[in-house]
């Protein structure tokens, strides 16, 4: 081979690798993309749980102490969601500890309040509440999904970030590792 047959395969494995190292780096940055997204769907699948478990805590049905309980608990919920809305703290890190702990209490508060006999009083009331129980089983569903969907997002974007190549040329640029969200998002028995 000539030199200029040299030549041109250099120029051409360069080409190839810059085309691969290109391609690599768009889909960081869309699975990246992908987990702000996630993250602020979970956000708003929070906010809407908190906002159903205050209208059951304010039925009137359940009894005073499980009423302040759980609305004690949803507002701390919501109070949470306020700060990292103020703070944009969900775009950019998801949900942090913090805010986990205190969806997870609001979910331990829901199980140790809505007992089978206080569901059953909330489905026989002649107001709106059987709906709202409804409400509140759909918005735990959401919660579960959204929460599954954002780690599964996290752990895609891990996995590129994890490989060599992303490593070696620091595709990922300065943006902050995803972490994932863990925090105890079980529904009470019979919701």
């Amino acid at each position: 081979m000539h030199v200029l047959g040299w030549v041109l395969l250099a120029i051409a494995a360069v080409a190839l690798l810059a085309w691969y190292l290109s391609y690599t780096a768009a889909r960081l940055d869309r699975l990246h993309s992908k987990v702000e997204g996630s993250a602020a769907s979970l956000d708003a699948q929070i906010v809407r749980r908190a906002e159903v478990v205050l209208e059951v805590a304010h039925s009137g049905i359940l009894d005073p102490a499980s009423a302040i309980l759980l609305a004690d608990a949803a507002a701390a919920s919501l109070d949470a969601s306020d700060e990292a809305a103020i703070h944009a703290e969900v775009q950019e890190h998801g949900v942090d500890a913090r805010r986990a702990e205190i969806e997870t209490a609001l979910s331990q508060t829901l199980r140790a309040t809505l007992s089978a006999e206080a569901l059953a009083e909330l489905r026989d009331s002649d107001e709106d509440v059987p709906d709202a129980v409804d409400r509140l089983r759909s918005a735990g569903q959401r919660v579960e999904i959204a929460r599954r969907f954002h780690n599964e997002a996290v752990r895609d974007v891990r996995k590129v970030r994890a490989m060599p190549q992303v490593r070696l040329f620091r595709l990922a640029g300065f943006t902050q590792l995803p972490q994932p969200v863990e925090f105890d998002d079980q529904l009470p028995e019979g919701v």
